[in-house]
């Protein structure tokens, strides 16, 4: 569920969906053992998971969120709004 803002150093309260950006992420969480009753040398297929995170206005002009393997989700400064110097 998400309740405030993604950025770490942001105390916003998630509120309605129109303020901000909203990211949506399918992820792997292991694999399912209730697939393999039976034979063990089955192909096991990995769990997924959806995950939401939100940005507040404040931040999603500035930030958006990146997902990398084996760490999660982190906000970074957004490529765009570097580059033209905001």
């Amino acid at each position: 569920m998400v309740s405030k803002c993604a950025n770490p150093e942001c105390a916003a309260s998630f509120r309605y969906f129109h303020l901000g950006k909203l990211f949506r992420w399918e992820t792997e969480v292991g694999f399912d053992r209730r697939r393999s009753m039976g034979k063990d040398d089955e192909m096991k297929k990995p769990i997924r998971r959806i995950e939401f995170y939100w940005l507040c206005e404040n931040c999603a002009d500035k930030m958006t969120l990146v997902f990398e393997k084996g760490v999660g989700v982190s906000a970074q400064p957004n490529v765009l709004t570097r580059a033209a110097g905001f």
